[in-house]
C-alpha cells in the first residue's frame, strides 16, 4: 500500500476547519499553469461527409423505430408510453417514432453550466468548451513502489487529492479507484463525502440504485450550500449512464436518469459499444448502434424533465479479434470519436469522450495510445474528456505514474490550444533587426524579457545530454513520474469548507451510515 500520505479520519478533517483550505487556496508550491477554462480553437475534424452523417442518423432512427430498446425499468416504460413510445402490454421492448425522439431530444440544452463549490472551478459543458476529468471506476491501483493491488481507501483519497491539486484537472471523475475495503452499503457515503471535502471541484454520482443517487444528490446539495429548490436549476454533480449494449436499458441506469434529471443534475448518456463484440464489427455500424442507444437515453431525460441537463457520450472502440480483449487508442477508436462528435453537434448536445489505452504498463504503448485518444477527443470537438488522467490496463487500473504522465500530456494539449500571440512585439522585427545576419538571440533584450515563460515547461521530459543523464542514473519517465507524484502529494492541503456545511454534511452521512446505507446483494 502506498505510504506517501496517510489518510486522515473524518474528525481530524473536521477539526482542521478552514486553515487547511486557506493553504490550498493559496496554490500548490510546485510550478504549474493556472486553472483555465479551456476552449477549442480549431474547427472539429469531420470523418464523414454531411450526406454520410445523415445516413448514420437515419439508420439510428430506423433501429429505434423497427427494433427498439429493451427497457427493464417499469416506471421508465410508463414514462416513455405517456411520452408517445410504442410498446405492447407485458413486453419490455419499446419502439420510438423518429419524430417523437427528435422532438424530445430537441428540448436538451446545448450548454450546461456546472457549478463547483469553489466558483473558480465552475465550468461550461458544451459549445467550444473543453473539460478534463480524472480516471474513474478502476477496480485496481498501482504505483512503481508497491505494484498492482485492489483499490482501497488510502489510494482513493490520494488520487482524489492529486485531482484537486492539479489545475489541468477541471473535475473529478467517479471513484478514481474503487475502495473495496469499505463495505458496499456505505462506500458511496464515504467516497462522496471525500469528494465533497477533499476537493472543491464538480464530482460524479454513480447510478447504482435509488438510494445511492438520492444520497449523492443530498451530499452535493449540502456541500454547495443550496436549498432543494435552488438545486433544481443548479447542476453541481453529474452521472454517467451506460446503456447495456446492445439495445438494453437496465434498472439502475434508468433509475439514475429519473433521479438525476428530476433533480436538475447532469446526465451523460454513454453507450459502451465495442465493435465486434457488443456492436457490429464495422465502425459505421457500431456508431449507428451507439447513436440509437444514446438518443433513446437522451430523449428519456427530457421525458423526465424538459430542459434537464444532458450530454451525448461516445465510447465506441474495437476488440482484438484474436482474443476478444478490448482495444483502445486505436485508429477505429479515433474515427468513432470524430464521428460521435459530428453526431453530438448535429443534435446540439454537449459531447463526452475519453482518454484511453489498453497498455498494462506505463510504457511507450500507454503513451502513444493516450496521445491518439487525446488527438481524437480534441479534433472530434470533445467537450468533456473523462479518464483524462490515470487510466491504465483498459480501465482496470488507476496508476499514480500514469496520472502524472497524463497531466503532462493534458497541459501540453492546453498549451497547444492557447492563442498564438501575433502582436507587433511578438513578431519581433526589432529583435531581428538588432541581431542581424549570422547572430543569435540568447542575449537580446527581447529574449531576456521572456525566456522564463517563453515555452511550455514539461513535467517529465528529460532534456539533458546522454552523459549527464547516465551520470544521474539513467532515470526513465516512469521513475520521474514516481518521484513527482510523491513530492506533489506531500504538499496537499484540504480546501476550505464552511463549518456549518461541514457539520450538516457529516451529520447526514453519519445518519445514513447508522441506517445501514444502501441495500446490497450480500
Amino acid at each position: 500500500m502506498t505510504e506517501a500520505v496517510a489518510p486522515e479520519n473524518t474528525a481530524d478533517r473536521s477539526r482542521r476547519g478552514g486553515r487547511a483550505g486557506k493553504r490550498a487556496s493559496a496554490g500548490a508550491a510546485f510550478d504549474q499553469p493556472p486553472f483555465r477554462r479551456l476552449k477549442h480553437r480549431f474547427p472539429p475534424t469531420p470523418v464523414v461527409s454531411a450526406d454520410e452523417l445523415e445516413s448514420i442518423h437515419l439508420a439510428s432512427l430506423e433501429v429505434l423505430r423497427d427494433i427498439g430498446m429493451e427497457v427493464l425499468h417499469p416506471e421508465a416504460r410508463a414514462i416513455m408510453k405517456r411520452a408517445g413510445a410504442d410498446m405492447s402490454e407485458g413486453s419490455e421492448r419499446v419502439r420510438f417514432d423518429p419524430d417523437m425522439i427528435l422532438d424530445w431530444v430537441g428540448h436538451a440544452p446545448s450548454v450546461v453550466r456546472m457549478n463547483a463549490r469553489n466558483p473558480d472551478h465552475s465550468y461550461d459543458f458544451g459549445g467550444d468548451n473543453l473539460v478534463f476529468a480524472q480516471v474513474a471506476s478502476a477496480p485496481n491501483c498501482s504505483d512503481l513502489d508497491n505494484g498492482r493491488r485492489p483499490g482501497n481507501q488510502t489510494d482513493f483519497r490520494n488520487l482524489v487529492k492529486l485531482a484537486q491539486m492539479h489545475n489541468i484537472i477541471t473535475a473529478t471523475g467517479g471513484y478514481p479507484v474503487e475502495p473495496v475495503d469499505i463495505h458496499p452499503s456505505v462506500r458511496h457515503l464515504e467516497c462522496l463525502r471525500d469528494l465533497a471535502t477533499l476537493t472543491d471541484k464538480v464530482f460524479h454520482i454513480y447510478s447504482l440504485g435509488r438510494e445511492r443517487n438520492l444520497d449523492g444528490i443530498e451530499i452535493a446539495r449540502i456541500a454547495n450550500g443550496l436549498t432543494r429548490e435552488q438545486l433544481l436549476d443548479t447542476p453541481v454533480s453529474y452521472t454517467i449512464i451506460n446503456t447495456n449494449s446492445p439495445l438494453k436499458l437496465d434498472v439502475p441506469m434508468m433509475e439514475g436518469i429519473i433521479q438525476m434529471s428530476s433533480h436538475g443534475q447532469l446526465v451523460i448518456v454513454t453507450p459502451f459499444t465495442l465493435a465486434g463484440a457488443m456492436a457490429p464489427v464495422t465502425v459505421a455500424g457500431a456508431v449507428v448502434q451507439q447513436n440509437a442507444e444514446a438518443l433513446a437515453g437522451i430523449a428519456f431525460t427530457q421525458m423526465v424533465r424538459k430542459g434537464a441537463p444532458v450530454g451525448y457520450g461516445g465510447f465506441t472502440s474495437n476488440v482484438d479479434m484474436k482474443s476478444g480483449a478490448p482495444a483502445f487508442g486505436t485508429p477505429e477508436y479515433m474515427k468513432a470519436q470524430l464521428l460521435g462528435g459530428q453526431l453530438a453537434r448535429r443534435y446540439s448536445i454537449p459531447y463526452r469522450t475519453s482518454n484511453t489505452c489498453a497498455a498494462n504498463a506505463v510504457d511507450a504503448q500507454s503513451a502513444w495510445e493516450s496521445v491518439f485518444s487525446l488527438w481524437g477527443a480534441v479534433m472530434g470537438g470533445g467537450n468533456f474528456i473523462l479518464h483524462a488522467a490515470g487510466w491504465l490496463e483498459g480501465g482496470l487500473r488507476a496508476s499514480y505514474e500514469k496520472t502524472i504522465v497524463d497531466i503532462d500530456l493534458l497541459q501540453m494539449v492546453a498549451e497547444f490550444l492557447a492563442p498564438l500571440d501575433t502582436s507587433r512585439d511578438a513578431l519581433a522585427v526589432d529583435a531581428i533587426r538588432d541581431v542581424g545576419p549570422g547572430g543569435h538571440f540568447f542575449g537580446t533584450a527581447h529574449t531576456q524579457a521572456r525566456y522564463k515563460n517563453a515555452f511550455y515547461a514539461p513535467v517529465l521530459s528529460d532534456w539533458r545530454n546522454f552523459e549527464t543523464w547516465r551520470e544521474a542514473g539513467s532515470p526513465t519517465a516512469e521513475q520521474h513520474a514516481n518521484r513527482v507524484w510523491k513530492e506533489r502529494l506531500a504538499q496537499y492541503a484540504e480546501p476550505a469548507m464552511d463549518l456549518a456545511r461541514r457539520e450538516e454534511l457529516d451529520a447526514f452521512v453519519d445518519k445514513r451510515r447508522a441506517e445501514g446505507g444502501a441495500p446490497t446483494d450480500f
